[in-house]
């Protein structure tokens, strides 16, 4: 340690804090060096004084963890940590730590969004306004596609964590009927809400919003079977992982009208390449991974990863993953 300061690196910053935040909190805690990025070459040599390290996305491999000789703490600045070799770290006995829960309400606020401009088109009306259709109209109204009222309709939710329980109470809010699929449906349970099959909950849901953590379990159960289901005036929100859906199979029932729309912001390449499958499929919207990244979220994620710091630094790790 430096003046009996914590030696702290931040290896890719940006995305939690392009500029609109602060550090302060954190190098309160010890001497912090933040980098927006850090590509794979640079990673050992910025990381190899540091004690706490504090990676995004950056690949935290076995042989990083056993070149750094004085690392004491991995803080993952995310709910995810595949990034991280848990059981190397667990076998040096540095704890891995996340941070979960902050970006709640902006994730459920882009369901609504996404959800929104596939039902209303604000976006596509907008566009026809400026470009003079209006002006030009005989009407002093007019619709592009046929606008889709929410309320009476049934929202399925595919896991109910957190952020899916946040998404049932708007839909609540706007009149829909709320179904889901859960694994713990006992304890879950709540008024308004009835839990039924994966099959039912594509049947019957006219939006499907997903919401379950990844796993070998779900990968790409959104497959061709689960979306011939869907009514074809349905919509598909994904603002979970990407390979929760089969991207080529969803493309082929968008172009053929099995459901009547997507709202994605997840794919599952990030970033996605050129010629992903689901560039131009029809009425598809595509956000940039970023429905948790409202400043207020990552305000909040900043504070609980002061939280891990500290508490680490107390003799008191908390939110340990390993």
């Amino acid at each position: 340690m430096a003046n009996n300061r914590p030696q702290m690196v931040v290896l890719d910053g940006y995305t939690l804090n392009p500029g609109d935040l602060n550090w302060n909190k954190l190098e309160a805690l010890g001497t912090l060096k933040v980098y927006d990025y850090t590509p794979p070459e640079l990673l050992i040599e910025r990381s190899k004084t540091a004690e706490i390290i504090l990676p995004n996305k950056v690949l935290i491999g076995r042989s990083v963890i056993e070149s750094l000789p004085h690392l004491t703490c991995i803080c993952v600045t995310a709910t995810g940590y595949n990034n991280v070799d848990l059981a190397a770290a667990k076998a040096r006995n540095i704890p891995v730590c996340n941070v979960k829960g902050y970006s709640t309400d902006s994730v459920a606020q882009h369901v609504f969004a996404l959800l929104l401009e596939l039902t209303t088109q604000i976006g596509a009306h907008s566009k026809s306004v400026h470009q003079g259709n209006w002006s030009t109209s005989r009407d002093f109204s007019y619709q592009l596609q046929p606008l889709i009222e929410l309320s009476g309709k049934t929202m399925g939710i595919y896991g109910f964590g957190t952020i899916g329980q946040r998404v049932a109470d708007i839909a609540l809010a706007f009149g829909m009927k709320v179904i889901a699929n859960h694994k713990h449906p006992l304890r879950d349970a709540r008024p308004g809400l009835r839990f039924v099959s994966l099959e039912e909950l594509f049947s019957e849901s006219d939006v499907i919003s997903l919401h379950a953590p990844l796993n070998e379990g779900n990968k790409e159960i959104v497959d061709r079977s689960l979306l011939s289901k869907m009514k074809p005036t349905a919509y598909l929100i994904n603002t979970a992982r990407g390979p929760l859906i089969h991207e080529a199979d969803l493309r082929k029932a968008l172009d053929e009208g099995l459901l009547a729309g997507a709202g994605l912001d997840v794919l599952s390449q990030e970033p996605p390449p050129t010629d992903h499958p689901l560039f131009g499929a029809k009425n598809c919207f595509i956000s940039p991974h970023n429905a948790w990244a409202s400043q207020e979220a990552r305000a909040r994620m900043m504070d609980l990863i002061v939280e891990n710091v500290a508490a680490f630094l107390s003799g008191k790790p908390i939110n340990v993953v390993n």
